[in-house]
């Protein structure tokens, strides 16, 4: 089911928009995000079987105050009400989120849950003295 989905977040600098978008971009099944709003502090976000509230919680931890607005349905066009010249278009396929290098995602949104991978061990071969070891 396509919903959209309408989040108050705080975003007092370009910045904090910038990271608020990548963070929701991220997020699976996202197709659009936009920044609405007058005081440009709402998100727009349009997906297929997003966890609004994961995206939510994901957006607090990392920018503060986030509050769900609004989730509706979003109901597909009827084409035959609608005629193009071109005919009609079809929708936006979903683009997956890039792979950063340092982590590896879980199931739910990409910023939830990220393992760092594990520190390398040292193994000493020569006797010491240290007691760590």
């Amino acid at each position: 089911m396509k919903q959209k989905t309408v989040i108050k977040v705080s975003m007092p600098c370009d910045r904090s928009r910038s990271k608020a978008l990548t963070l929701a971009a991220r997020a699976d099944g996202v197709i659009s995000v936009e920044i609405t709003g007058g005081d440009k502090d709402k998100l727009e976000v349009v997906g297929d079987g997003v966890d609004t509230v994961c995206l939510v919680s994901c957006l607090r931890r990392k920018l503060g105050h986030a509050d769900i607005l609004q989730v509706e349905e979003v109901k597909p066009d009827d084409p035959t009400n609608k005629e193009s010249p071109d005919g009609p278009t079809p929708p936006p396929e979903p683009v997956p989120p890039p792979p950063h290098p340092d982590y590896t995602y879980t199931d739910c949104c990409c910023c939830c849950h990220h393992h760092h991978p594990p520190p390398p061990m040292v193994i000493c071969e020569e006797p010491s003295n240290c007691a760590v070891m």
